[in-house]
């Protein structure tokens, strides 16, 4: 199948993630488990990475082990952040981004009104059809298969037609699964993903490789 979208994550992908912006959301998740549920920071600390650890986000803990707890007050808590005090316009990415003779859509665990407000801080919130976030696919975090089918509903698009950009290896399962083309952003090597790049910068050069193999036409292939 010729290829359609390529889908990028938010947090730490399209941006690097010594901004200081993942740092901030962190320390609000602990900030609010310690008020939510009356623990102490370290306890929060515990709670957070355990989480994390077992259920691929904080959010999604809270989901299966805390139903009592507010999940949608945490979000808009965790990231009620002013995200311009962290990234700022990105004219790389930007002309990265204006390469992609494709549809470009983000998927985040976070929320569709936090990636805009990011999208629109880098600058490129114009290259991005769409946002996808948590509340839109029923709170399931990307481990899960069926959060990604949702996600490919909701962008109208067939997994096999789509390249899927992320920075953590375990979000990518679920995408190479269903047949997606898998691009990994760091440096961690991992066998079950189709290639790895440094920098989301890389991506152009990547998407312009898989086009080039399907036979599309040659002037896109320069």
């Amino acid at each position: 199948m010729p290829l359609e979208v390529v889908i990028f994550d938010l947090d730490n992908t399209l941006y690097h993630g010594d901004s200081g912006l993942l740092q901030e959301i962190g320390r609000r998740i602990r900030v609010w488990l310690q008020r939510a549920m009356g623990i102490s920071p370290d306890e929060a600390a515990r709670i957070q990475k355990d989480y994390y650890t077992r259920y691929g986000t904080t959010m999604g803990g809270l989901v299966v082990e805390q139903q009592d707890l507010d999940v949608y007050d945490y979000l808009e808590y965790v990231h009620d952040i002013a995200v311009e005090s962290y990234v700022g316009a990105d004219s790389q990415l930007a002309a990265m981004l204006d390469a992609l003779a494709l549809r470009k859509v983000v998927y985040t665990n976070a929320t569709s009104e936090y990636g805009w407000r990011v999208l629109r801080a880098l600058g490129v919130d114009d290259h991005f059809e769409q946002v996808v976030g948590i509340g839109e696919v029923n709170l399931r975090n990307k481990v899960y298969r069926d959060a990604y089918e949702h996600m490919l509903r909701l962008i109208s698009a067939h997994s096999r037609r789509c390249i899927m950009v992320e920075d953590w290896v375990s979000n990518l399962l679920a995408a190479k699964e269903l047949g997606m083309i898998t691009i990994l952003v760091g440096t961690e090597r991992a066998d079950h993903v189709d290639y790895v790049v440094d920098s989301v910068l890389d991506v152009e050069h990547v998407v312009r490789k898989v086009l080039c193999a399907g036979g599309v036409p040659q002037n896109l292939c320069r």
